[in-house]
Formats: C-alpha cells, sequence, structure tokens
C-alpha cells in the first residue's frame, strides 16, 4: 500500500476515534528541507503529526521496532529509519540530514522520548544540530490532548523558529541555544489551547 493510502486510513481512524484536527497547517513550506518538531506523550504521535498535512513526514524509529516483523515493514514502508537509542547514532544523524538535503520533511520529537505534561526540559540537542548542518525550517508542533476516545486532540503547527538569528552565549553553546528556542516556541504553541 502506498503512504497516501495508509494516511488516509490512518486520518480516518484518528478522526473519529479522537477527533484529531490540524491548526497552522499552512506554516508548513509545500516544497523545501522541513524539520516538524514536536512534543512527545503517546506512541499515537508519529501518525498524528504527519497524516493531516499533504506532505511525507519520515520519522527516526527506534532501531528494536525494525526487528518486530510486521511493525518493522509497516514503519519501513512509512519512510521512517532507525536510530539506536542511548547515545549518538551518527547513521540517524547522517541519514537526517541527508533526508532533508534532498527537500524532504522530517518529524522529529527533541525530548527524545515519551514525556507527559514536561516543559521540554532536558531535550536534546540533535535537532538543533541536524536543522543547522540541513538549512531546513523548523515548525515547532503540538500535540494538545490526550488520545482518549471521543475526546478532542488538536495539532497545532506554528510558524518557522528562525534558527538562523538564535545566538549563543558565554553560558551555552548555539545546539544548546537553538534547542532551548525550539521548546520554548513549542511550549508557548501548548499554552494556546
Amino acid at each position: 500500500m502506498s503512504y497516501k493510502i495508509f494516511r488516509a486510513i490512518f486520518r480516518f481512524f484518528y478522526r473519529i476515534l479522537f477527533r484529531i484536527n490540524a491548526v497552522g497547517s499552512e506554516n508548513i513550506p509545500t516544497e523545501g528541507a522541513v524539520i516538524i518538531a514536536s512534543n512527545h506523550t503517546s506512541l499515537l504521535d508519529p501518525p498524528a503529526v504527519g497524516i493531516l498535512i499533504k506532505r511525507q513526514v519520515r520519522f527516526m524509529a527506534k532501531e528494536e521496532l525494525f526487528k518486530v516483523p510486521v511493525v518493522g515493514m509497516l514503519i519501513r514502508s512509512f519512510g521512517a529509519y532507525p536510530v539506536k537509542r542511548g547515545g549518538v547514532s551518527i547513521d540517524a544523524i547522517k541519514s537526517s540530514i541527508n533526508l532533508l538535503k534532498s527537500g524532504d520533511v522530517m518529524g522529529v520529537f527533541p525530548e527524545g522520548t515519551r514525556k507527559k505534561g514536561d516543559d521540554g526540559a532536558g531535550a536534546k540537542k540533535g535537532t538543533a544540530m541536524i536543522a543547522l548542518r540541513s538549512k531546513a525550517t523548523v515548525i515547532p508542533t503540538a500535540i494538545v490532548g490526550d488520545y482518549r476516545l471521543f475526546r478532542k486532540t488538536t495539532i497545532i503547527y506554528g510558524k518557522p523558529v528562525d534558527i538562523q538569528n538564535v545566538t549563543a552565549t558565554d553560558d551555552i553553546d548555539q545546539y544548546e541555544a537553538v534547542t532551548n528556542e525550539i521548546m520554548k516556541q513549542i511550549n508557548l504553541l501548548k499554552a494556546k489551547v
């Protein structure tokens, strides 16, 4: 099955089960490299972030998922690629930068793992490094809701973060400064609802 067919199926079920809707999808460029950087609260987040927009969104997924027979095949068909957890995955970083230099869309969760109700403290610097090296547009994205059946879940796509103008201070490096700005924008979006 193609990505568009799976997206339509997921969109149907997410709209029925979780009343999912999108706000700000017009902020996503129609072409060129884009990083959709979102908070991460559930295993249901990756499809939720990607199914409501026109462009295909590719995600890193933990390496172990690719070893599960049906799950591995399914996420690979969605364009996911593996990342080793617990350290820096040079292969995943290279794959991400190459993907973006090809003009694709990458979905990423800067916190690295699921966190409920967190403000993004402790977010990883990988998103900032990939964004700066690829010169991709970064769209802060907030998932608001907890995927309760028949309760509203909203995906808010914010305006692009101007990462090129985020400057480091003596106390923090450039990657940390960009990471902090991305998480600040995500938290501002979460506070709007």
